[in-house]
């Protein structure tokens, strides 16, 4: 069976700049290399991937298209627009991303903004349409209730953009369910068939505990339940899921939890088909 492992990052300071890794004192601050990745991804079963940005520049898109046409498995690219000039969105896209067969999608860092409400500016959701204009996805990171909002309000507002939201916009598990609306929340946005979800970063989404199959599991089969086998795909996040686990272990929490929900015809959406129809891997 194929896999695709749809939230795949790689950064090279010399390359780019990632200003959320400043003073950062992790293991994250330093340079991640695609070829780091060969031999796990091997042993999760991973065929086919796809790199997401990690820095909102037009150089760290740069470099990912680079790795992405030296490596094989590697399908497409979720870059990044200046969404906020709208001008340069569209120039970008006409001169550039159209002539680019690994651009896939888009994403901003919406949630290292200030302003929660960042993706709903006049343009914003302008460029947005631009995105969806030209048949490219929008990847929403989001960590709070109202960056879901937002993504309902855009879903709603540019229904031709396909939407995911990265790391199941980032539930907290092991916190008491009344804490939070996300159960509510991801309802709501369920009903907007444009809006996908990414079963991604969990590992990172615990307080005082480690991600495990137990844990893991109601939030996965509720995302699956209330979305659809239709609307799920997987993505492993490395490597800022090194955080919580080995990218091995990362991948079979999921795939433990899925093979427990799910029979043969639905894992092959979930674990293939879905992202290749959403983000066009047809190369």
């Amino acid at each position: 069976m194929f896999m695709t492992d749809t939230h795949v990052h790689i950064w090279n300071f010399e390359r780019a700049y990632y200003e959320w890794l400043d003073n950062n004192t992790t293991i994250l601050n330093r340079n991640y290399f695609i070829e780091e990745l060969e031999s796990e991804r091997k042993k999760a079963g991973i065929t086919k991937g796809v790199l997401v940005q990690a820095a909102n520049t037009l150089k760290e898109t740069a470099y990912m298209l680079d790795v992405a046409h030296q490596t094989a498995w590697i399908k497409g690219v979720v870059g990044w627009l200046p969404l906020m000039d709208t001008k340069a969105t569209e120039k970008i896209l006409s001169q550039q991303y159209i002539h680019e067969p690994y651009i896939k999608g888009i994403r901003h860092l919406i949630h290292d903004e200030p302003d929660s409400k960042w993706l709903l500016q006049k343009e914003v959701m302008e460029s947005l349409q631009l995105v969806a204009d030209c048949q490219l996805a929008y990847d929403v990171v989001g960590i709070l209730d109202e960056h879901l909002r937002c993504a309902i309000a855009v879903a709603e507002k540019i229904p031709s953009l396909k939407l995911v939201l990265d790391h199941m916009n980032h539930p907290m598990i092991n916190r008491l369910l009344i804490s939070t609306n996300w159960y509510a929340l991801m309802k709501e946005a369920a009903k907007y068939p444009n809006i996908y979800v990414k079963i991604s970063g969990l590992g990172t989404c615990l307080e005082n505990a480690s991600l495990s199959v137990e844990n893991a599991m109601p939030y996965i089969a509720f995302v699956l339940e209330t979305f659809s086998t239709d609307r799920c795909f997987c993505g492993g996040d490395w490597p800022v899921s090194l955080l919580a686990n080995s990218y091995k272990k990362t991948w079979e929490i999921y795939t433990s939890v899925l093979a427990a929900l799910l029979d043969s015809e639905a894992l092959k959406k979930v674990y293939d088909d879905n992202a290749a129809n959403f983000y066009k891997l047809d190369l």
